[in-house]
């Protein structure tokens, strides 16, 4: 992280900060106001207070130019003993903003004004270079004592600015994570309750076409579309228990259909009216990985689904073939259909598909070749 500006380190000043301030800054006015020399009396004691009441109204402003208030009040504190509060204050202030090539003009206008001050005073028997190096220690303690202050203040924003950003960002993951959860939820609810919902609208459908139907077939029919229609209940429960368990995190119980469940679901689209015909090139010694298998019975699903609404009728044929090197190659073909279907749908399913397909390291695609409509995948072996 770069180092901030000055002023945006800077806190602002509370009622008791000015309390203290001010009293900080009475105190060594009082210091230095016992050092005036003896000599200054009347008009020049007058003078010395008048410039100290200056460099107390001018160092309210320390903030808003800290380097020339720091320099003029310096320049007082050299004239005046009562200005060394001020000038004190306004150097610890300039000092905490870190400027150093400004810390160093300070220092020795600082040094230059103390020694000022001192050689005014009666002889006191200690020679010069004694007097130069008692102002310089206090001039570097009081702009070091500064320039901690503000080393400390940028370490105060800095940590603050990181919990701040790591807040946002843990907020920003928990966001993402609740989108993700949603897709996810979304594209199983389609995928699993699309393909239930499209097989109870084709036997409804059928029913009010069929007008020959005595009272048995009827109740066979009822009884079809009854069993549909527990089963996508099933399924959609099963969906919901796709969200974690508040207690563990653990996911709960979701569908997780396999490649084992795939003679099932043909079946179920068999029973439904629909003519598949499935042709498994996998080799029998090389299990398909659940992952991979899941993914495949989506394609499936989805490619019934589409045939049963846009093609009644018409022969779904599925082809799937690949080895552990190859990755698995799935093919669905059935004719193009006549008109628009009477069933709505979204048009997402593909797409849905797609995305979960190239999640996996594979592709699909699903295009027109001819009177057919082809979808074709593949998704690697270990995927």
């Amino acid at each position: 992280m770069e180092r901030p500006a000055p002023d945006t380190v800077q806190p602002p000043v509370t009622r008791w900060g000015v309390f203290f301030r001010l009293v900080g800054v009475l105190a060594i006015s009082a210091i230095g106001l016992v050092s005036v020399p003896d000599h200054w009396h009347g008009a020049w004691l007058a003078v010395d207070i008048a410039l100290g009441l200056v460099a107390l109204v001018l160092v309210w402003w320390r903030r808003r130019w800290p380097l020339g208030i720091a320099l003029a009040t310096g320049a007082l504190g050299a004239l005046s003993g009562l200005a060394a509060g001020p000038a004190v204050l306004a150097a610890v202030s300039m000092a905490t903003r870190r400027v150093y090539w400004q810390v160093g003009v300070l220092a020795v206008f600082t040094v230059a004004g103390g020694q000022f001050f001192t050689t005014m005073q009666p002889d006191d028997g200690d020679p010069w270079w004694v007097d130069l190096l008692i102002n310089a220690v206090v001039t570097a303690g009081v702009l070091g004592w500064g320039m901690y202050i503000g080393s400390r203040r940028e370490l105060v924003w800095t940590l603050r600015q990181r919990a701040e950003r790591a807040e946002a960002e843990q907020e920003l993951r928990m966001a993402q994570a609740r989108s993700n959860e949603r897709s996810r939820i979304a594209r199983e609810m389609h995928d699993v309750l699309a393909h239930r919902i499209s097989q109870i609208s084709m036997q409804a459908g059928a029913l009010g076409f069929r007008s020959d139907l005595d009272a048995d077939e009827l109740r066979a029919n009822a009884t079809v579309i009854r069993d549909l229609a527990n089963e996508a209940l099933t399924d959609l429960r099963g969906v919901l228990g796709v969200l974690r368990d508040p207690g563990t995190g653990e996911l709960a119980h979701a569908p997780q259909p396999t490649w084992s469940d795939l003679p099932s679901l043909v079946d179920h689209a068999r029973e439904a009216g629909l003519h598949v015909v499935l042709t498994d090139r996998l080799p029998l010694d090389a299990p398909v990985p659940d992952v991979v298998g899941r993914t495949l019975y989506r394609i499936v699903q989805e490619g019934i689904t589409n045939a049963g609404k846009h093609a009644p009728g018409a022969v779904v044929r599925i082809e799937v073939s690949g080895s552990p090197e190859e990755g698995v190659d799935i093919v669905l073909r059935n004719p193009l259909g006549f008109g628009p279907t009477r069933t709505p749908g979204s048009g997402l399913g593909l797409i849905g598909l797609t995305e979960r397909a190239e999640l996996r390291g594979g592709r699909l695609e699903g295009r027109r070749e001819g009177q057919q409509f082809v979808l074709h995948g593949w998704i690697p072996w270990a995927a």
